[in-house]
């Protein structure tokens, strides 16, 4: 048995190793929620994002990809055309906002890193995705502490373009919306049930959403595969 297990751990290290072709590279860009503060806008980047991408061609049309960006989330009510907002003036920053994606990259042409010349194509991207963030609320309009942290699930669904600079490096330009299943990104909910009954605010139905907006820089490498059919 032990044989057995061997030989089928050899086999498909063999073909890891030499039958796949994988991207590494970084994300620089700028993120911005949607809320119950501050500005409506979807694509309205107001601080710096920037992480690292992993891809897993499996075929010319189709990757898995997974993603690790870092950003602060800001809003301010005064930046917003809603006059309710602006007479209201909270104002808020998430410094520390981390997260993780990992999902199915699909391009609309053919992306066959093995043939000659530019190739060039929109691709969309979707998965799953968390992010840890901290927790606050609003007192008086003044941004308090909870002094915790929370982890927000999300769906990203990502839209880009992509082309290839060489024969290793990829150059791509995206917009990704992530709809989370929280409402507590922009404090208008608070973490704890004392905090809630007292500071919650906003639309409770609706939950937050924040949107990276940026550019992509890979770096191709691994024997040319012989593409899978899945």
């Amino acid at each position: 048995m032990r044989y057995t297990i061997a030989f089928i751990l050899i086999v498909l290290c063999f073909q890891f190793n030499s039958a796949q072709i994988y991207e590494i590279g970084a994300f620089l860009g700028g993120s911005n929620l949607i809320g119950d503060v501050g500005k409506t806008n979807y694509i309205a980047p107001n601080k710096t994002a920037f992480g690292g991408i992993l891809k897993w061609n499996r075929s010319p049309r189709h990757s898995f990809r997974i993603s690790l960006i870092y950003s602060e989330l800001e809003a301010n009510d005064a930046d917003s055309d809603d006059p309710r907002r602006k007479e209201r003036g909270y104002s808020y920053v998430n410094n520390s906002f981390l997260e993780f994606s990992a999902g199915i990259e699909f391009t609309f042409l053919d992306f066959n890193l093995h043939n000659p010349g530019n190739k060039t194509t929109p691709y969309i991207y979707t998965g799953v995705s968390v992010a840890s963030y901290d927790n606050y609320y609003f007192n008086n309009g003044e941004q308090i502490s909870e002094n915790t942290s929370s982890l927000a699930y999300g769906i990203p669904m990502i839209l880009g373009l992509k082309t290839t600079l060489s024969d290793h490096w990829i150059l791509a330009g995206e917009i990704g919306a992530r709809y989370t299943f929280t409402d507590e990104l922009d404090g208008s909910v608070p973490d704890t049930p004392e905090n809630f009954d007292l500071f919650a605010f906003g639309n409770l139905n609706n939950n937050d959403w924040y949107i990276f907006t940026g550019i992509t820089l890979t770096y191709t490498f691994g024997r040319k595969p012989c593409y899978c059919d899945f």
